[in-house]
Parts: C-alpha cells; sequence; structure tokens
C-alpha cells in the first residue's frame, strides 16, 4: 500500500497547482486515512503543492503512525492546528487550503491565528473527496471483503427471526454477526424496521415487535479494513398480499432499470431518473421521497450523489449505491438497495444477498 499511498498524495499535489494552492491542510480522518494510512482519531495532513508531506500527531500515537503512515510523522505537543501552521511558515507556504466542509470553527481560528504576514486560509472543500470517487482495485476488493461480510452477517440474523421479536434485538444480533465475521464494526447505525414502521426510510430500531404477516426492512453494512458496504433487504413474516407483491415489483423494477443505466460517462441524475420513471408509471413517485444513491468508500455515504440533478459523470471504479424506494404511511415501505461498482461497460453488483422478497 506504500506506493498506492504515494500516488493518491502525487494526485492530490496535481489537484492543487491546479487550484493554486500551496498547501492543504487535511483534517477530516477519512482523508487523513486515504492520503496516509493513518487510522488514529488525532491527526492533520500537510500536503504542499510541492515537496513532501507531514503528518502530526500526538505521543498517544507515536508507535501506530510509525507502523501506519507512509510519510514523515511528526509527534507534537502543542496543538495540531498550531503545529501544522509552525510547519508551513517553515517551508515558506502562504495559500494555505483547508477542509471547509470538515474543519471545526475552534480549529479554524487556532489556524487563522497562526497566520503570518503573507499567508492566507482558502477554503477548499471536496478536493481529497473527488479523488476518492475513484477506487482503486484494492479498494473495491475491501468494499467487496465488506459486502460479502454483510451479506453473510444478515443471512445467519435471518435464520434466528421470529414474530415478536424486537427490532432492536434483530439490529443487534446483526451487528454481533458482522463482529464475529470479521469486521471491524457496523458501516453506520443498523436499521431494522417492522410492519408500518417500514415506512419511515431512516428511522431507528427500537422495542417493537416484528408482526406476522407484515414486513420487514433490514438496512445493514460492515466496515472492513476501513472500507463500508451498504445493502438493504426486505422480508415478510407470512404470505404477502397482492398490494405487497405490487409494491415489492415496482420497487425492484425500478431497481433494475437505475443498474442498467449505471456505467462510464452516464450522469449521476440520470441513473436517478431511471428509477424515478419506473416508480412514476406505478404512480408511486411521490412515494420515493430520497436519491437513488450515493458513493461508498472509506465512509458511508461519500460523493457521487445519485440524485434527480446531480451532474457528476461516472466513471469505472466509482462505487454507489443503488437504492430505490416507496414509502406508504400507515402501510408501510419497501426499499431494495446493492452496492455496485461501475466497470468499463456497466457495472458489477457486490451484494450477493438475493433480491427476492424473503418470506419467513
Amino acid at each position: 500500500m506504500t506506493e498506492e499511498y504515494k500516488q493518491r498524495r502525487e494526485r492530490l499535489r496535481e489537484a492543487l497547482v491546479a487550484s493554486k494552492l500551496d498547501a492543504l491542510i487535511i483534517s477530516g480522518p477519512p482523508s487523513v486515512r486515504y492520503l496516509t494510512g493513518f487510522t488514529g482519531s488525532n491527526a492533520m495532513v500537510l500536503v504542499p503543492a510541492g515537496g513532501e508531506a507531514v503528518l502530526l500527531t500526538d505521543p498517544r500515537y507515536e508507535i501506530q503512525a510509525a507502523q501506519d503512515v507512509s510519510c514523515r510523522v511528526s509527534v507534537v505537543k502543542t496543538p495540531l492546528p498550531k503545529a501544522v501552521m509552525s510547519v508551513a511558515r517553515r517551508k515558506r507556504l502562504h495559500r494555505l487550503g483547508f477542509e471547509s466542509g470538515r474543519l471545526t470553527f475552534a480549529d479554524y481560528e487556532a489556524l487563522r491565528e497562526c497566520l503570518w504576514l503573507g499567508a492566507s486560509l482558502e477554503p477548499a472543500a471536496g478536493i481529497v473527496e473527488k479523488l476518492r470517487m475513484v477506487k482503486s482495485a484494492v479498494e473495491v476488493e475491501a468494499i467487496r471483503r465488506s459486502m460479502q461480510t454483510a451479506a453473510e452477517a444478515y443471512k445467519q440474523a435471518m435464520r434466528r427471526v421470529r414474530a415478536g421479536m424486537l427490532e432492536s434485538d434483530l439490529a443487534a444480533e446483526l451487528d454481533h454477526q458482522m463482529r464475529r465475521l470479521g469486521a471491524e464494526k457496523p458501516a453506520f447505525e443498523t436499521i431494522v424496521l417492522a410492519g408500518e414502521r417500514t415506512a419511515l426510510p431512516h428511522a431507528r430500531p427500537g422495542p417493537y415487535p416484528l408482526i406476522a404477516n407484515r414486513l420487514l426492512l433490514v438496512d445493514a453494512g460492515a466496515v472492513q479494513s476501513g472500507y463500508a458496504s451498504d445493502m438493504t433487504r426486505m422480508a415478510f413474516l407470512g404470505t404477502p398480499g397482492r398490494r405487497v407483491r405490487r409494491l415489492y415489483k415496482a420497487v425492484l423494477e425500478a431497481q433494475q432499470a437505475a443498474l442498467s443505466a449505471v456505467g462510464p460517462g452516464i450522469l449521476a441524475g440520470a441513473v436517478d431518473q431511471a428509477a424515478r420513471q419506473v416508480l412514476r408509471n406505478y404512480g408511486l413517485e411521490q412515494a420515493f421521497v430520497h436519491a437513488t444513491g450515493h458513493g461508498v468508500g472509506l465512509e458511508i455515504h461519500e460523493m457521487p450523489r445519485l440524485g434527480k440533478r446531480e451532474k457528476t459523470r461516472l466513471a469505472a471504479g466509482m462505487v454507489v449505491t443503488v437504492e430505490p424506494g416507496a414509502y406508504i404511511e400507515g402501510f408501510g415501505g419497501i426499499r431494495i438497495e446493492d452496492t455496485v461498482v461501475v466497470t468499463s461497460n456497466g457495472c458489477e453488483v457486490l451484494t450477493p444477498a438475493s433480491r427476492e422478497l424473503l418470506p419467513l
């Protein structure tokens, strides 16, 4: 991985030159990890447009940083903003970009207090995130393993489902199975919703029982080697009736249309429109209340977003979710979600679990 981290920092330097920045101060942990391999919770990285990058951290991480990091490390006892500005001043850097979407206001103020004559802080949101959109083969393989872990955990947990079981208990079982199978942690708070609560797209599982002859929604993902995955599957405790079958058919067709639309050069918004058109044909457009998908990687939500007006063009190596849904208050909702990687001629679905409505 050492060579890959070097290549990532080199691509960032090229982006800094194009943005006319002397350097970028990286403070968000996912981008710190992406550029250096550091997995600790307290670090800043200074990447000059020319010259060597340096990671700054505190003494708690001295041994870990020496093991993780592929660039120069500076272990400091002073606050990190002060330390990073001291390095920038010694290097005679002036136009200093910072992650305006990541940096806390307190840390921004601390950086600003250290400015010297001729130096400036320039907001530079999204520079590293844009680089992170296209995954390397190593990253795709990590996401693939993560997705396999989540899918197997789902399979194991669903064997324990019974009417009367609480949403929160099934969520805990899923989390346990993911850990048991090698995940570092869940990629997000696992969602388990029963009955009418399936119409709440992102509700938290609670002390609500799984109900016979009603829908069950499970949205889960794992983190493995730092990379996240995401899937949603639907089950039914009993034999689904005509209305459930029709709703499921509509969402499944919408997902298939969106999957068929994914490919290099395609506008992200076109994938969303493909799903939305199917649901419109079923009279369900107003029941689809979120975007069709989002990027996945070191974070569970990354660029690009597959939304109505998104203008990003997909490229081979991007990893995204495809997750149309339809939600009807008082009845329930259905979402079908897979994690996919864009390929040279379409996409590859990384989720191994069946998309069929699971009867329990």
